[in-house]
């Protein structure tokens, strides 16, 4: 029986499904807009989603929305500020949430920057990949450089103090001083937050289907460690494996899934994470867009729903919580699982033993070994 003394902080995601293009190298549920986007009634049908998941979250503040996709910032900001309306309607939210949009370079000019910030959009996160033009190319992607450099440049003149860049690395034919060269482009826009992602060849992608020539794990390596060095250099610490920032700048709604909170999760194809008293469910909506602007808010946009038993619930919080290299207070096991430590002890001392965790009363995180060898820490839950 799992014990739940205070139930977890609340964040809502937010899926906005379609983009201009599909990306080779990306596995997400996104959807090329080949006619005008619905956007009307697909706000309509995220309100009509949000109500029917309401009674699971009753009376709980939520402290952060994501807005993310495909390309949200393909949204009018008009549209963007009836879906924050409506949500503000439903759900009480924190005085001080986060809320996040996904904009990619391409989609995205300053007065659309500065509609976003009216309606209550207060952090974006840009996917920007790379600043070189070739690469950008080689990725697919629908942005050059110049649109790269007028995106960052306009979130700050939108007034913007808390953005986020993407990028990426281990790019095709990519070299150290190529991957050092787009760090520190970004670092001169002086971004809150950076997210430093290697490229993987996911299934289901076409990247998958035809790989490209990528950088060897050598060259891999230098770029990962050199990338580090540079980021601390700029104040950037790193928080997660792949997320870096400035001190206050940690993005929170992130922070919530890492620590094993709860979430909604609306939109096509969404997934959210509820704790009751009775355990924890994951549930997801239907996937196709049409199908989701059919059956929004009703039983059939329900695409499945697990209960997690109890060596998923600690599987799933040791693969969250061990990708934050200063770990988490030994305590939020038992309060984020309902279950005590003691069940996962025996897995937890063989991580100790092999040098991949410290763990005491106060503190369980992974050791540098255990971030660099993080799926052999995770394979052991």
């Amino acid at each position: 029986m799992q014990n739940f003394v205070s139930l977890p902080p609340l964040s809502l995601y937010v899926h906005l499904p379609w983009c201009v293009r599909k990306c080779p190298y990306c596995d997400f549920n996104s959807h090329e807009a080949r006619e005008k986007i619905p956007e009307p009634d697909y706000v309509a049908a995220l309100l009509r989603d949000l109500e029917q998941d309401l009674p699971r979250v009753w009376g709980r503040l939520v402290y952060s929305i994501f807005l993310g996709g495909g390309t949200p910032s393909l949204f009018a900001p008009e549209s963007i500020d009836s879906l924050l309306s409506g949500i503000r309607a439903r759900l009480p939210l924190d005085q001080n949430i986060e809320i996040t949009l996904e904009a990619n370079p391409g989609t995205v000019e300053l007065e659309r920057f500065k509609g976003f910030r009216q309606a209550g959009i207060n952090r974006l996160s840009i996917g920007i990949q790379s600043f070189d033009p070739e690469k950008l190319k080689a990725l697919g992607r629908i942005h050059g450089r110049e649109e790269a450099l007028r995106a960052a440049a306009a979130a700050h003149a939108a007034g913007f103090d808390n953005f986020n860049l993407d990028l990426m690395f281990g790019l095709p034919q990519q070299t150290v001083e190529e991957s050092l060269a787009d760090i520190r482009t970004a670092t001169g826009f002086h971004p809150g937050h950076l997210s430093v992602y290697q490229l993987t060849l996911e299934p289901n992608t076409l990247f998958h289907a035809r790989p490209p020539v990528l950088p060897d794990d050598d060259v891999i390596w230098e770029m990962q460690t050199r990338l580090l060095a540079e980021l601390a250099a700029a104040d950037y610490r790193q928080y997660e494996v792949s997320a870096y920032a400035r001190e206050g700048y940690e993005c929170r709604h992130n922070l919530n899934y890492w620590q094993f909170g709860d979430y909604l999760g609306i939109g096509a194809g969404a997934h959210g994470k509820i704790t009751d008293r009775t355990g924890i469910t994951r549930l997801w909506k239907v996937k196709q867009p049409n199908e989701y602007l059919r059956t929004a808010g009703m039983a059939a946009s329900i695409g499945g729903a697990q209960k997690l038993t109890h060596a998923q619930t600690v599987t799933e919080f040791m693969m969250n919580a061990m990708r934050l290299t200063r770990g988490i207070p030994s305590r939020l096991f038992a309060e984020r699982t309902g279950l005590p430590i003691s069940v996962a002890t025996k897995p937890l001392k063989e991580a100790e033993d092999r040098g991949l965790i410290t763990w005491d009363a106060t503190s369980l995180r992974p050791t540098d070994t255990g971030m660099s060898f993080l799926n052999d820490l995770v394979a052991l839950f």
